[in-house]
């Protein structure tokens, strides 16, 4: 399978989806585009996606982290940083009763969660003059409760002293104290549109960058035009809890961030890790299939557990042993030969617990499973005492590339 190249000359839209703490996600995709030299010409954002969005039109990436990296549930709502730790991690047990009640009172009496602390880290962070200033255009989606109708802000076009308002009105989760806004209630921006590519394809971007995090919102149903080229850059797991504001997961989704959109960058393999690779669909099957019968036959022991097995073949390997596999490693029903030759060399690397966050080469990382496996002993499963077979198969092929 040959990946795609992404296109370093072209100007960018991107889109930043809502999803609350989820966004730490989102500068460590910012990190990746700035490394690579990604041009951003426009930016839609509801919800976080605006906030983070803000923060890249001021182009100050170190600040950007230095929240992220110290971001804690008092910084953005007035409470107890232990009590919703515990509460976040259903440690019910360790929570304080008086404090849940005293909490809970607030939170009935007051309309919502109070957001004090966001609006004063707003004040501290955001910057208006540099957004209207910068060379990117900005747009933050809310919803007007008053009519209740999805409304567009254009940074450079809003009322002077009115961006961190606009901000807040369209991060107002609906837990969260509502407060007008000129005389208006806006609610969370993804309430009617979490994911606003339509913000930019009306604005004639044909090249769109989609951020996804997985946000809590309404998804809205966007036809997109034929001339549109849209790139998505998403996790493949759960990220956190939307209110989850945890430093060191909003640390662990910077870096996944980061890694995601270089596996998008620089057309990078694998599915968990990230590898340099420029192979195509046959050659991973030369890989899977470059066995000696001695080779072959032991796998097909441990496939059937029994003690002999003749006339062992590529046929019968590629049509029942590789099969099996596939399904033991959950691949998608219409896997290809790349899929399973990474899947294979990922559940080695897991095993071995090879560090996932590193652009490998294709033959370092080949290297480094062979290293490991040569002097760690894995090919048991420890529950069944059975030979694991993906580990013997994964050391089969490794062992066949680096001798070659």
């Amino acid at each position: 399978m040959i990946r795609e190249r992404f296109d370093f000359e072209k100007e960018y839209g991107l889109v930043l989806e809502g999803g609350g703490a989820k966004g730490a996600y989102q500068i460590g995709v910012w990190k990746a585009f700035l490394e690579c030299g990604v041009k951003i010409k426009g930016i839609a954002g509801v919800s976080v996606g605006a906030l983070n969005g803000a923060l890249i039109c001021m182009g100050d990436y170190e600040k950007a982290v230095d929240i992220w990296k110290n971001i804690s549930y008092s910084r953005i709502i007035n409470v107890d940083d232990n009590q919703m730790e515990k509460l976040m991690n259903l440690r019910f047990k360790e929570l304080s009763l008086q404090e849940v009640r005293k909490q809970g009172k607030s939170f009935l009496t007051s309309g919502g969660l109070d957001v004090t602390p966001l609006r004063q880290l707003m004040d501290e962070t955001v910057d208006e003059q540099k957004i209207r200033e910068s060379n990117i255009e900005f747009i933050m989606g809310t919803f007007n409760l008053n009519n209740m109708k999805e409304i567009e802000i254009d940074a450079k076009e809003a009322e002077d002293g009115s961006l961190k308002d606009y901000l807040l009105a369209s991060a107002s989760f609906p837990l969260f104290k509502n407060e007008k806004l000129n005389g208006v209630k806006y609610l969370d921006g993804g309430i009617a549109n979490n994911v606003p590519i339509d913000m930019l394809i009306n604005r004639g971007y044909t090249d769109i960058i989609v951020v996804r995090i997985f946000g809590i919102g309404i998804e809205k149903k966007v036809k997109i035009p034929e001339e549109v080229r849209v790139t998505y850059i998403a996790p493949k797991t759960n990220l956190c809890n939307v209110l989850e504001f945890n430093r060191k997961k909003a640390i662990r989704n910077i870096t996944l961030g980061y890694y995601d959109a270089l596996r998008i960058l620089k057309a990078l393999a694998g599915n968990d890790y990230y590898i340099e690779s420029n192979r195509i669909e046959s050659e991973y099957l030369a890989s899977l299939a470059n066995m000696d019968e001695e080779q072959m036959k032991d796998l097909f022991m441990q496939h059937k557990h029994e003690g002999n097995v003749y006339a062992v073949s590529l046929r019968k390997l590629t049509q029942e042993l590789y099969p099996r596999v596939a399904n033991m490693l959950k691949l998608a029903k219409n896997w290809d030969y790349s899929d399973l030759y990474y899947g294979i060399l990922e559940y080695c690397a897991k095993k071995l617990r090879i560090s996932r966050y590193r652009v490998y080469t294709e033959s370092e990382f080949c290297k480094l499973l062979m290293d490991k496996m040569e002097n760690t002993e894995l090919t048991v499963n420890e529950v069944s005492k059975k030979p694991d077979l993906i580990m013997s198969l994964g050391k089969a092929i490794v062992k066949n590339i680096v001798i070659t």
